[in-house]
């Protein structure tokens, strides 16, 4: 027997307690999940925890969104007009193309980058839901959407009560102008979520929510301002505003907030009229929702 047999053999081995201990802290869940998410996701929105580049556009659209507002009540204040230049309920519409600027710009931002580098999966993973994903997402691009059209209501509204403009109307009028950004929000959020999350590259997703939002506006102007030199009544002309979320929203504050219409052709008047326009607006917000949860079901499959 050679010595190197006769030695006794030692363990091939080691274990090494490197302090691994189990998590005995409070579990926060689910729903604190969600908010977390939403939070970044608001946050991502404005590019606030992002680089110095991504912050370049939203508030530089935020500024531009603002200065109308700001020019409107030092006109209305030095001149004692007595009335502001343009009304609460009309100023979303005056600076809709900054608003989908912001909605092409963020959405992608928002659902695309999750695509493309595959980030939904290691949300899933946790106690996540298709469902909690959906609502955070969504519910964050609305919230960043509402932010952006209140702030100039808010100073026009201040604008208003510096000039001595009747308290209670200027309230009221914020009111249903406040009312009307929130429809907006939705409708946005909603056909510019589904539109990014249908692709992974975000140019794409700009492109597409740009043509979603400025190609419809324009030829139902287009058709009513024929029809309005053609004839002296509107006719089908009227039902033109459902195909664009601009105009749809015009024909919901004129059917629900008693606003002037700001369309070459109102909404057909009396309650047929408001009610379609309003049950479309509805049909779209919660269609573009069920979309997004058909959409991100079959994510994890991809």
């Amino acid at each position: 027997m050679s010595v190197e047999q006769s030695l006794p053999r030692q363990p091939s081995g080691v274990i090494h307690d490197i302090g691994y201990r189990r998590y005995e802290g409070q579990r926060l869940g689910r729903g604190y999940a969600v908010r977390s998410l939403f939070v970044q996701s608001l946050r991502n929105a404005f590019g606030l925890g992002r680089t110095a580049k991504s912050k370049v556009l939203p508030i530089a659209l935020l500024g531009v969104i603002l200065l109308p507002a700001v020019v409107i009540d030092a006109v209305t204040i030095l001149q004692g007009t007595g009335e502001q230049l343009i009304p609460y309920t009309r100023y979303i519409i005056f600076t809709q193309v900054i608003i989908a600027i912001f909605v092409a710009a963020q959405a992608p931002a928002l659902f695309s980058r999750d695509l493309r580098f595959r980030t939904v999966s290691l949300y899933f993973s946790r106690p996540l839901t298709r469902l909690d994903y959906v609502v955070a997402k969504f519910g964050a691009l609305t919230t960043a959407l509402l932010i952006l059209m209140t702030l100039p209501l808010l100073v026009l509204y201040g604008g208003g009560l510096l000039a001595k403009l009747p308290f209670g109307t200027q309230t009221k009028n914020f009111l249903l102008a406040f009312a009307g950004a929130l429809i907006f929000s939705l409708i946005l959020a909603g056909v510019g979520s589904v539109l990014a999350s249908l692709t992974k590259r975000r140019g794409f997703g700009v492109a597409a929510i740009i043509a979603a939002l400025t190609v419809p506006y324009a030829a139902v102007t287009a058709i009513q301002g024929i029809a309005q030199e053609l004839s002296d009544t509107p006719g089908l002309a009227s039902w033109a505003g459902l195909f664009s979320p601009t105009t749809l929203l015009d024909g919901v504050q004129v059917a629900l907030l008693g606003a002037d219409s700001s369309s070459p052709i109102p909404p057909p008047a009396g309650f047929a009229g408001g009610a379609v326009f309003v049950l479309v607006a509805l049909v779209v917000i919660a269609g573009s929702f069920g979309l997004l949860l058909v959409r991100y079901r079959k994510v994890a499959a991809e």
